[in-house]
C-alpha cells in the first residue's frame, strides 16, 4: 500500500484511477460466483464514486450491490494501482448503516461484542440450551440444526459453543518460570467456540518457558461490526483496547493473536479507521506495533522451530489454506508452514490463496447462497489432496471450510489451526 490516507479516502480519484483495466476481475470473489460487472471491484469502485459525485443515491440497490462484496483483498493484491475497494467500501457501508439502519439481530450481537460480561452469560445461556435445537458434533467442534430456522436451514454446519470460555478457563497471569512475557488476544471465535486454540497457545508458550498474560479486559476487535458498517460500536472498542493495551507496560513483549482477521483488524484496520481522528491514529499505530499473528511471533522470536526438529515426524497429511487477512493483509503464509512441516507432510491444494467464503456477518446470514458458492470450490480443492488435515491460523475461515467441507460431503478431513498442530507435535 503506497496510498496515503488521504487518498485512500478519495473516492472520486480512486474511480478514476480504475479506468479500463479489469485486472481484479479473474480474482474477484463474488464475480465468480456472481458474474455481474457491477458487483466486481471495478463495478463497486466506478458506483462509488458516481455516489461520491452525488450522481448515485443510496437507494436499496446500492445496498444490495455494496454489501455483496465478500472485502477479501484478492482485488487490492493484484491491482497495479493498489486501489483500496475494500476500505472504501467499508466507508460506504457506514453510510449506509446510518440510512437504512442496522438489523435487530446484528444490533444485538455487536452489543454483546460491546460487553464481555453479557457476552460470556449469553454464550453460557446459549451452551446449556444448544441441544435443544442443534444436533452437536463434538469431534469438530460443530453442530446442526435439527431444524430449518430464519437464514439456517438443517443441513448448515455451524461452530458449537463451549460451557467455559478460553479467558474463563485460567488465571489471568500465568508463570511458566521464564524471563520472557506475552499477551494474548484469542478473538471471538478462538474464546468461546474453537477453545482448543487458547489451550494449545498456552502449551507452546509453557514449552518454550514464555510466560503468558491472557488480557482478560479485552473486548472483540471490532472487525464483524468494522465490515457490517457499525462504526459506533468499532469505535467504542477500538479506543478500549488501544487504552488497555497502552496500560500493560514494557514487560509485554508482544500481544500474540492466533486469528488472523482479529490480528489484520488490530494492526492495520485501527490505523485506517482513526483516519480522521489523528491522535487515535498515532496511539493505535504505537500500540499495535506490538500485534503478531501467533506463527509469525513464534518462528521469528522463539526457538520453537528447533525444539520441533527434535519431535517425531507425524504420519497426517495436512493441507493449508491461506486466510485472506494473513497472506494478503499481513504477508503471513510462509511462517505456519514453516513450523507444521517440521512434523507434518504438507500437500499444497490447488490454490490455497483463494477466498474461502466466509465474508462476514451479511454474507454468513441475509446472503449465505454467495458464501456457499463461494466455498464449494475450496472444499472440493481439499478434496483433491487427500489431506487428513486443513489448517489456517483464522476461526472464522474454519467455520465456513468446514460447512463447505459438509456440504460436500467430505468427513475424512478435518480442520485444525496450525498451532494447535504444533501443540500436538510437542506432545510426542
Amino acid at each position: 500500500m503506497n496510498k496515503k490516507l488521504e487518498e485512500i479516502f478519495n473516492f472520486d480519484q480512486t474511480a478514476d484511477d480504475c479506468v479500463k483495466c479489469g485486472k481484479c476481475i479473474p480474482v474477484c470473489t463474488i464475480h465468480k460466483v456472481n458474474a455481474d460487472e457491477v458487483t466486481s471491484p471495478r463495478g463497486f469502485i466506478d458506483l462509488l464514486g458516481a455516489y461520491k459525485r452525488g450522481k448515485l443515491e443510496l437507494d436499496y440497490n446500492a445496498k444490495d450491490i455494496f454489501e455483496s462484496c465478500f472485502l477479501c483483498t484478492n482485488c487490492v493484491d493484484v491491482c497495479p494501482k493498489s486501489l483500496p475497494t475494500d476500505m472504501v467500501i467499508e466507508q460506504a457501508r457506514a453510510d449506509i448503516a446510518k440510512k437504512f439502519g442496522i438489523a435487530w439481530y446484528k444490533k444485538a450481537f455487536f452489543l454483546l461484542l460491546r460487553h464481555r460480561w453479557l457476552n460470556d452469560l449469553a454464550f453460557k445461556l446459549g451452551w446449556v440450551f444448544q441441544t435443544c435445537g442443534f444436533k452437536i458434533q463434538a469431534e469438530i467442534d460443530s453442530m446442526k440444526p435439527r431444524f430449518s430456522l430464519p437464514m439456517i436451514k438443517a443441513d448448515r454446519l455451524l461452530p458449537s459453543l463451549r460451557k467455559t470460555s478460553f479467558l474463563n478457563s485460567y488465571p489471568e497471569e500465568i508463570d511458566n518460570g521464564g524471563k520472557r512475557k506475552v499477551a494474548i488476544f484469542i478473538g471471538c471465535l478462538g474464546n468461546y467456540n474453537y477453545k482448543s486454540i487458547g489451550d494449545s497457545l498456552l502449551e507452546i508458550l509453557d514449552t518454550l518457558g514464555i510466560d503468558a498474560f491472557l488480557a482478560k479486559d479485552q473486548k472483540c476487535c471490532g472487525a464483524p461490526a468494522y465490515f457490517t458498517g457499525d462504526f459506533d460500536t468499532v469505535e467504542y472498542n477500538a479506543k478500549h483496547n488501544i487504552r488497555y493495551f497502552e496500560s500493560l507496560g514494557d514487560d509485554i513483549e508482544a500481544i500474540i493473536v492466533p486469528e488472523a482477521t482479529c490480528s489484520a483488524m488490530l494492526k492495520i484496520d485501527y490505523e485506517h479507521f482513526f483516519h480522521d481522528q489523528l491522535d487515535w491514529r498515532s496511539r493505535a499505530k504505537s500500540v499495535m506495533s506490538k500485534v503478531y499473528m501467533a506463527t509469525e511471533w513464534l518462528q521469528h522470536h522463539t526457538e520453537l522451530e528447533k525444539v520441533l526438529e527434535s519431535k517425531r515426524q507425524n504420519t497426517h497429511i495436512v493441507t493449508y489454506h491461506d486466510p485472506c487477512h494473513a497472506r494478503k493483509m499481513q504477508g503471513v503464509y510462509q511462517e505456519p508452514r514453516n513450523l507444521i512441516s517440521k512434523n507434518y507432510k504438507i500437500v499444497e491444494m490447488s490454490d490455497p490463496n483463494a477466498c474461502c467464503g466466509f465474508g462476514g456477518i451479511t454474507m454468513q446470514t441475509e446472503k449465505h447462497h454467495f458464501a456457499k458458492a463461494a466455498g464449494a470450490p475450496k472444499a472440493a480443492m481439499i478434496e483433491q489432496t487427500g489431506a487428513e488435515i486443513v489448517s489456517a491460523e483464522c476461526s472464522a475461515c474454519r467455520m465456513q471450510i468446514n460447512a463447505s467441507m459438509s456440504y460436500a460431503g467430505n468427513e475424512k478431513t478435518v480442520f485444525k489451526n496450525p498451532i494447535e498442530l504444533i501443540a500436538e507435535a510437542l506432545k510426542k
